[in-house]
């Protein structure tokens, strides 16, 4: 059995910052104490003095792209990115191809996972116009949730048809995590600008046409819904400071039947960023005004917002080098996520421990994820040591996604990730990994 001491390291916990070493033995934390000591030889021995040891971050949004996109991603591609940048758990989105809509395909994406998966993983199961039946097998002790595209989604994974919607919302009791953006405004809104530039349309016209009123008339009416049906349901990827007054910080997480995401690229940048990085930041919902920005890290702040994700959604240089209607939406973001919310806490803009309450604690706790997102004796050793104190500036020769860009590129950050545990396993290790170990698929106690 592999046992590690991680000695005189800063633990950041539940809202809390001390100073503690924390033995682990096999896949389990077993003691956090001031003071431990190596019981024999076989004990491997890490002197994290000057780092931080946070849980390991739960990434509850990534589009990792197998099967059938794998010149964009693969589950061993990104999730080794996710290790480096401190990610040890993935919920991955079921729009791939084929697409996860049936139990034997999502089944599928399980079995590759586990013999590629670098971090622990789940899937979510795609919802479609017609595929309740399937939809109602989903096991909740072993599945994420259900995830619903009520804005446009490839193949037949949009779902506008309301009686459908209805009876998904009254039917299961699994999480439903959606994305809300309403189709008609969409393409009433494209319609207006390709006819004014047709096909090369300004990237600056992108929040215009996914706009503030597209994304508040579908996550309003979603909200609605949940609240007739009694459903519970995770609005993904807020983008708009209209959104957040849908939410409520007046109860705890644990008694929450709404709750909200809020992603890195949201949180980070603002409609002034499109003349700079073009269509590197087209995302669907839409980077938007500085007003929005201002608006999401308020609600963050004030616990409207739960939790913070990536929505990683790797594509290749050439394709989103393409003109405006043609250039696919979404971005690599698993690597560098834990840099880009430090050095917002950096910035004055967030605490350590509201970082790791969003980050680690939250999601766990919203998907009811078995003894993982705490530093807690018995649970999971998914662990992170961060050096608040190297420079590190994102460039070509360091970007590990399998696309080969980021849209953080030549940006120098304050902190780096030094070390990643899975399950007791130190994985990452100052730039180097171990390919021989894999992730777990996670149980949840529901």
């Amino acid at each position: 059995m592999k046992k590690i001491l991680i000695k005189n390291a800063e633990l950041i916990n539940e809202g809390k910052i001390f100073k503690s070493d924390l033995f682990i033995k096999g896949d389990i934390i077993d003691t956090i104490a001031e003071e431990l000591y190596p019981e024999d030889d076989s004990v491997q021995v890490i002197d994290a003095t000057g780092k931080l040891l946070i849980p390991g971050i739960i990434d509850d949004q990534v589009h990792f792209r197998e099967p059938g996109l794998t010149h964009k991603g693969t589950i061993a591609s990104e999730s080794r990115a996710a290790v480096a940048g401190g990610i040890t758990t993935f919920i991955e989105m079921p729009n791939t191809v084929p697409q996860a809509t049936t139990q034997a395909l999502l089944e599928d994406k399980f079995a590759v996972a586990s013999e590629a998966s670098y971090a622990n993983y789940s899937f979510m199961f795609g919802g479609t116009n017609d595929n309740l039946e399937e939809l109602l097998k989903t096991d909740p002790k072993k599945v994420a949730a259900i995830k619903l595209f009520l804005g446009s989604s490839t193949g037949n994974m949009l779902v506008d048809n309301e009686d459908v919607l209805k009876e998904i919302f009254s039917s299961t009791k699994m999480l439903i995590a959606v994305h809300c953006e309403d189709e008609h405004t969409i393409r009433e809104n494209l319609a207006k600008a390709k006819a004014q530039y047709g096909d090369d349309i300004p990237i600056e016209k992108h929040a215009e046409i996914r706009s503030e009123e597209a994304c508040y008339i579908s996550s309003s009416k979603a909200i609605a819904l949940a609240k007739e049906t009694g459903a519970r349901l995770h609005v993904f990827h807020l983008s708009t400071a209209k959104e957040t007054a849908l939410f409520r910080n007046d109860i705890p997480l644990e008694e929450k039947q709404i709750t909200a995401e809020v992603c890195t690229h949201h949180l980070w940048f603002d409609d002034s960023y499109y003349k700079e990085k073009g269509t590197l930041i087209k995302w669907n919902p839409a980077v938007k005004s500085e007003k929005d920005n201002e608006g999401l890290w308020k609600a963050l702040l004030d616990d409207r917002i739960d939790v913070i994700a990536t929505d990683h959604a790797p594509h290749t240089a050439e394709e989103k080098a393409q003109v405006y209607t043609k250039a696919p939406s979404g971005g690599p973001l698993v690597q560098h996520t834990l840099q880009a919310m430090i050095a917002c806490h950096k910035q004055g803009k967030i605490s350590l421990e509201k970082l790791v309450e969003k980050m680690c604690h939250n999601p766990a706790k919203l998907f009811d994820i078995e003894k993982r997102g705490y530093l807690k004796e018995g649970y999971f050793a998914d662990l992170v040591l961060v050096d608040m104190d190297t420079q590190y500036t994102v460039n070509k020769e360091n970007i590990l996604y399998k696309c080969g860009w980021s849209p953080f590129e030549g940006t120098t950050f304050d902190s780096a990730v030094s070390h990643t545990f899975i399950n007791g396993h130190l994985i990452y290790n100052q730039g180097a990994f171990d390919d021989t170990i894999k992730g777990k698929r996670l149980t949840f106690n529901r």
